[in-house]
């Protein structure tokens, strides 16, 4: 690909095995939250669906979705105010809120275990802010939740 775009998301780390797993029990199957980039080739997606393909290959390469720390739950003040960003090369090109979000964690969970059995150790990209664009061999990206580091690493 030659466009590769950067989306910054915050991701649940799934702790146990559920399947219909109603909205009011959701906060029991997540422990950690992290921070990840889902990569997405726009060349290669617009080919795709140019021809009415599905376009997975535009998302799911080798070292599409890389993913920094997690930080308990526990630590995390009000999960309904998750501040978090996407830096690069030192520029704010992300940022967002849990606030802000179309659908918070325990929805997300709901409507994704209607479909697929969550085991432990799934991870769940929730969504992502605007700002999304594209990143370039060199680019230096950094990713924080509120002011906590949670990725850093260079496009190769």
């Amino acid at each position: 690909s030659k466009n590769i775009h950067h989306e910054a998301e915050l991701v649940l780390k799934i702790n146990k095995e559920g399947k219909y797993i109603q909205k009011k029990f959701a906060h029991r199957y997540y422990e950690e939250i992290g921070l990840g980039i889902d990569f997405t080739a726009r060349d290669l997606q617009d080919q795709c669906k140019a021809k009415g393909l599905p376009w997975e290959i535009a998302k799911a390469f080798n070292g599409s979705a890389p993913i920094g720390d997690f930080i308990p739950v526990s630590e995390i003040e009000n999960l309904q105010s998750i501040d978090f960003h996407l830096s690069i090369n030192g520029e704010i090109k992300q940022q967002g809120n849990t606030s802000l979000m179309l659908f918070n964690f325990d929805t997300i969970i709901e409507y994704v275990s209607q479909f697929f059995t969550l085991k432990k150790g799934d991870l769940i990209y929730t969504g992502t802010p605007a700002g999304v664009g594209p990143v370039k061999i060199g680019d230096r990206l950094e990713g924080f939740i509120g002011t906590q580091k949670m990725l850093d690493f260079e496009v190769k």
